[in-house]
């Protein structure tokens, strides 16, 4: 591990959250002699951001806790476009009535995270609406297309891949690197921000700024990019058989929020645990040695602390206590039916059936068919649905007979 000199990269790369950096040295020294204002942009596509925006959330937090100025950009310009990094296809283009109440759902969830203020290092939510709405085309054309090579934007991964598949790539897509470039050049001359954070996949979009705001003014400013997070068994952070695990409780109960922590690999907890929790170091390195079912402690406390930070004490209280209640208790004071899974994993039909919950694999799946059956909480649709089984997991048929499958 790189040994740095300022508390900011420090944090950054003892827990986890560095990929990619821009000369990392004079980054370094920057850091350790003055306030950084950094930013990350969120484009306001849903009323909520999910678990997958989570690791940057928590960047900015980082960044605020050494001592630095978190920067908040919504996307209230760059919504109208669409960021094509990585997607199959075109986004749906949004009102600038949604967008605005997209925006105003989302800020609720930044100010669990983050100081806001007019301190040095509060932070400030901004939207780059402000000033990519009153461009004008030819001019913007003239003083900043100059600087973009097509022949090196067509080279990025975020473009090359879509090409490479022949899936169609709008010209108004094919702005958006350009336009977010430029969102770097406004913000490092209206608030001094002198380094952008992103996710991997932004890394070519960041260079792009870094390179404008040089050429065209002269500063120096820098980039650091997270690994992609993955889970052990290589599947997308944050995506459940249901969909998406939204940070906002009007989309996801402070339960299913918690549940999901709960449900957290056994060779994840520890990095988890650094990524997106404030428990120290040494605790943390405590907690992911636990082995067999006392790692099952370190998950409550990941999925605790996880839930408190973003649902608050009260709504992380509320969500162990039903899981308490559900699990070793049984939905009615009762104990449930309970079946030891040997391999890992079994199938929801057969779930179903050994818990006792289906007195057939007919009946398992008419009940599948009909929608009746879960898994912690999830609706099941698939009946060739493989359950993971590290953990105990809830099975239910209907809204009152539920079963708990445990690891062998």
């Amino acid at each position: 591990m790189t040994e740095y000199q300022s508390d900011l990269l420090r944090l950054l790369s003892s827990r986890g959250y560095i990929h990619q950096v821009t000369d990392a040295a004079a980054l370094d020294a920057l850091a350790a002699k003055q306030i950084v204002p950094a930013y990350i942009g969120f484009d306001p596509t849903a009323p909520s951001l999910h678990v997958g925006s989570l690791v940057q959330i928590m960047l900015l937090r980082r960044l605020q806790q050494s001592g630095h100025k978190p920067i908040v950009l919504m996307g209230g310009g760059t919504g109208k476009v669409g960021d094509p990094s990585f997607k199959d296809e075109a986004r749906k283009l949004m009102t600038e009535e949604v967008i605005a109440g997209n925006i105003a759902s989302i800020k609720t969830v930044f100010e669990k995270f983050l100081t806001f203020g007019d301190g040095p290092t509060d932070a400030i939510m901004l939207d780059n609406a402000e000033w990519l709405d009153a461009l004008e085309y030819l001019p913007f054309l003239r003083d900043y297309g100059q600087h973009f090579s097509v022949n090196r934007m067509l080279s990025f991964d975020s473009v090359k891949l879509r090409l490479d598949r022949e899936q169609s790539l709008s010209f108004l897509e094919f702005n958006y690197m350009i336009l977010q470039a430029y969102d770097f050049l406004e913000l490092s001359r209206r608030h001094a921000c002198r380094l952008q954070l992103g996710g991997s996949d932004q890394w070519g979009n960041i260079v792009n700024g870094i390179e404008l705001s040089r050429r065209v003014d002269g500063t120096e400013v820098f980039g650091v990019t997270t690994p992609l997070i993955t889970t052990a068994d290589g599947g997308k952070m944050g995506k459940t058989m249901s969909g998406a695990v939204w940070l906002n409780p009007e989309q996801l109960s402070h339960y299913d929020y918690w549940q999901f922590w709960r449900n957290t690999d056994d060779r994840d907890v520890g990095r988890f645990l650094r990524l997106f929790t404030d428990l120290p170091l040494g605790e943390i390195a405590r907690l992911e040695a636990l082995e067999g079912a006392e790692i099952n402690e370190a998950k409550k406390i990941l999925a605790n602390e996880a839930t408190t930070m973003c649902r608050g004490a009260a709504g992380a209280e509320e969500a162990a206590e039903t899981a308490r209640r559900t699990f070793e208790e049984g939905s009615a004071g009762e104990a449930l039916p309970s079946f030891a899974v040997a391999g890992g994993s079994i199938g929801v039909v057969d779930a179903l059936v050994n818990l006792g919950l289906c007195a057939s694999k007919g009946e398992a799946r008419r009940l599948i068919k009909g929608g009746g059956a879960r898994v912690d909480g999830e609706r099941v649709d698939d009946e060739a649905l493989a359950i993971t089984v590290s953990a105990p997991v809830r099975i239910s048929a209907g809204k009152k007979h539920h079963g708990l499958l445990t690891p062998a």
